[in-house]
């Protein structure tokens, strides 16, 4: 064995090791329990970042100690890789999608590699390979055949200078990211998937998910945002079509002054028509973002639309506004509006001046004053005829009752989830497999004629569709009739292809979407990536599950049994990124301490679900460590290996203090690692057993004995964490075999009994002495012991004792 700690060298070996050998290949094994441990694929942006080696090592620690423990792990890899990024980087280096996308595919995978992650290579898959999306086009026909999924027009960002539409992150302050013009919101023709068809089940299951965090699951509830209310018509003078709204406070509505609607409402587009004023607003809501946060912090405008709505239990006419607050998408398009009980409604009325009508006043006769800000606690109906006195309880079943006797509204459930719009008018995605034809409508391409693959000859000026601007790409001949006819030319949302990627690890075909194997591994056991994703990626997954046991292709509810959000990697207080030019370079700190002591800083800086701070100091402090585990090894295995069995019955104190530190460490570190996930703990027991260990000078044959015992657990704990140096260990601590594969340390039970154990004696509550005392020694004989001692003997004389106090196995306090 080498004196010295040489990383480089060592991590090249075994990581050509493990490549050879295939030893992270995983079959199915009926007899052996599996363990699906997933983390969520990367981008291919070009270059490892902090945030990914925090991610996959976390993922590799929790597989290889699954390992350990007898399991069949399986821990694939692969790649997210359409996306508008990789169109953006085409246009801007002059360079095709796919060449940028496998050319930095190729790079990452190798400091993944590098970094000696224990992944089944064979599984690797990227999303933009036709063999993968070929089988989204065949299910999303199937959901087509089934009903679940549908075409509508939606308004969208839209450029019109470059006649394109864009993302919301291609929008900068309301103006295209590349032209700098304002950006108009368009109505224009997008598939969608209809989750609000599961909107029940994925609420209801959330239940069933006891290895979420509670905040994920709160998240994803309020996305879904089931509500109980009731829907009410507003008639309006001069018209046949009332305006219809939702109220989950309808104890409230005899307090509406006025009725506010979407720019993009009939009602609004009527006024406009001869109002040049009215027309004038809203070509101003055009050009507005509509994002929920921009929503909160922009100025609330409106403009009176001129219309009167007559209150459907009053009678009494109420003004209808058209305000910039309310959303065509979100609901029916307008809403009642109660100032004095609903804060935007109230500042929207101090605004324009619009009457407020106080009707819920305080229960307990607190302070529920409108002069300030509006009052929107539940409490005591007054100024509201009939159900004056009742409590805002009691009055929602009785408005509701009264509107539905009267024909003039109902109770009903509402969600806040909307249908997923899943069509993109972008290039590098998986087109939609849709055909139209003049005489045959929408026409579905036939399973034989998938995957319809993305065309390689395309210009990409962020002027245009590409796909739509290509010179054959759209035309095709109908699959029904023979006749021309054209391609869609939109293609899906990327979140389409991460919503079953983790399923097709598991089952990968040639033949099939998804081969029997995904029932053998599904669900995945534990799924790790950042909290960023707690709403749409883990709802959309969820969702798609669903789809497929619908369709026969898996039999699990739930895609995800446990769920680790872990936190960000932090800078000097900041997220790491490079525009504020405060990145690391994962690279750099490979090439200079090895791979394993980045893993050992990653995992021992902070807990999984924390933001780690990074410190160059403490990437210092993990290689030395490693160069002490290094140095420990070397000294014991240069005195030679052991020749003599361990006497268990003939240690001495010291040695069985030795050993009882040894097991008490491999008990706490299990609990740790399995079952708390709290692996900087874990990585601390072992850096202050190996400390004990040093300052355990015994070269008796027990003690050496000890000491192999020792450092063989510490290696083996250590396995999953720094995997390369503890492989090199395990073989010079005189193991053939791979320590991937090695058995986790068991306790001896044994070994943590104690003969005797130490107290403290306490003078007054000072400390003052210790003792040691036989574990079965009575509380008359341990307090006989402390009174003995010499130490407390100074302290007590001449004093009178008061009282004694004896805390099991912990102190004696003495009161004098």
């Amino acid at each position: 064995m080498e004196e010295n700690y040489k990383p480089l060298a060592i991590e090249e070996k075994i990581q050509q090791h493990w490549a050879q050998s295939g030893i992270f290949k995983a079959t199915e094994d009926s007899d052996k329990e599996k363990y699906y441990c997933l983390s969520m694929f990367p981008y291919p942006s070009g270059n490892l970042h902090m945030g990914h080696v925090r991610n996959y090592t976390i993922g590799d620690v929790i597989s290889r100690f699954q390992r350990m423990l007898g399991k069949n792990v399986m821990q694939p890899m692969g790649w997210d890789a359409f996306g508008l990024p990789a169109e953006n980087a085409a246009m801007k280096n002059k360079v095709h999608p796919a060449d940028w996308t496998y050319r930095n595919i190729n790079y990452m995978r190798a400091q993944l590699q590098r970094l000696g992650f224990g992944y089944d290579w064979e599984r690797e898959l990227a999303t933009c390979d036709p063999s993968y999306y070929r089988w989204e086009q065949w299910f999303f026909l199937r959901l087509l055949e089934k009903g679940l999924v549908y075409k509508k027009t939606s308004p969208v960002n839209w450029c019109p200078h470059d006649q394109t539409v864009l993302a919301n992150e291609q929008v900068i302050d309301g103006c295209c990211w590349r032209c700098d013009t304002q950006v108009v919101k368009k109505e224009i023709s997008q598939w969608f998937l209809k989750i609000t068809a599961y909107a029940d089940e994925l609420l209801a299951d959330l239940d069933k998910l006891d290895g979420w965090p509670e905040q994920v699951k709160t998240m994803q509830a309020n996305w879904i945002g089931k509500s109980q209310g009731v829907e009410m018509d507003f008639s309006v003078e001069g018209t046949d079509e009332p305006i219809r709204i939702y109220t989950t406070r309808p104890d409230t509505v005899m307090g509406v002054t006025y009725v506010a609607v979407a720019a993009e409402h009939p009602l609004a587009l009527a006024a406009a028509e001869n109002n040049p004023a009215i027309q004038a607003f809203l070509d101003e809501c055009k050009v507005m973002e509509t994002s929920e946060a921009a929503l909160e912090t922009m100025e609330k405008k409106g403009i009176d639309s001129g219309f009167k709505a007559i209150h459907p239990i009053t009678g009494e006419p109420v003004t209808v506004w058209i305000a910039n607050f309310v959303l065509m998408t979100y609901g029916t398009g307008a809403v009642m509006s109660v100032p004095a009980h609903d804060q935007r409604d109230y500042e929207f009325a101090k605004k324009y001046n619009i009457p407020l009508k106080q009707v819920i006043f305080s229960a307990e006769g607190g302070d529920d004053s409108i002069a300030e800000q509006a009052f929107t606690a539940k409490g005591i109906l007054k100024n509201s005829g009939p159900f004056d006195g009742l409590t805002s309880e009691q009055a929602v079943d009785a408005i509701a009752d009264y509107l539905e006797k009267a024909g003039k509204g109902q109770r009903k459930t509402n969600y806040r989830l909307r249908d997923w719009g899943v069509s993109r008018q972008r290039y590098w995605g998986a087109p939609v497999p849709v055909i139209y034809c003049d005489d045959c409508g929408t026409v579905a391409v036939p399973d034989q004629d998938l995957p319809v693959e993305l065309p390689r000859d395309v210009v990409l000026d962020g002027s245009q569709s590409p796909l739509a601007a290509h010179p054959t790409f759209p035309h095709v001949d109908c699959p029904e009739c023979g006749k021309p006819a054209r391609r869609d030319t939109d293609t899906f949302d990327t979140f389409m292809e991460s919503s079953w990627y983790f399923a097709r690890y598991a089952g990968a075909s040639d033949e099939a979407m998804l081969s029997e194997a995904v029932n053998y591994w599904l669900p995945v056991d534990h799924y790790i990536g950042g909290i960023e994703h707690a709403i749409l990626h883990l709802l959309y997954a969820r969702f798609y599950t669903k789809l497929l046991r619908d369709e026969g292709l898996v039999k699990v509810d739930e895609p995800f049994k446990n769920l680790l959000t872990q936190g960000m990697v932090l800078k000097d207080g900041a997220k790491m990124s490079k525009s504020k030019g405060n990145t690391v370079d994962p690279q750099e700190l490979i090439d200079r301490y090895g791979a394993d002591t980045v893993r050992l800083f990653i995992m021992f800086a902070a807990p999984p679900e924390q933001s780690l701070e990074w410190s160059d100091s403490g990437v210092e402090g993990a290689f030395r460590f490693m160069k002490r585990l290094w140095r420990q090894v070397y000294l014991h295995v240069s005195q030679g290996l052991p020749t003599e069995h361990m006497d268990k019955g003939q240690l001495s104190d010291g040695q069985k203090a030795m050993r009882r530190r040894l097991h008490q460490t491999v008990q706490k570190v299990t609990d740790d690692m399995g079952r708390r996930f709290i692996f900087n703990t874990a990585i601390a027991a072992n850096m202050e057993l190996l400390n004990a260990l040093a300052k355990f000078e015994d070269d008796s044959d027990n003690g050496r004995a000890i000491r192999q015992e020792a450092l063989e657990n510490i290696v083996l704990m250590l396995s999953p964490v720094v995997p390369h140096v503890c492989q090199v260990l395990w073989e010079q601590l005189g193991h053939s075999d791979d320590i991937v594969v090695a058995p986790w340390p068991k306790v001896d039970e044994s070994a943590l009994q104690q003969d005797s154990l130490e107290m403290v004696i306490q003078v007054n509550g000072k400390l003052r002495s210790k003792l040691q005392a036989p574990v079965s020694a009575s509380r008359e004989a341990i307090e006989e012991m402390a009174l003995a001692d010499a130490k407390i003997q100074s302290y007590i004389d001449g004093k009178t004792i008061r009282k004694v106090i004896v805390v099991p196995k912990k102190l004696v306090n003495i009161v004098v």
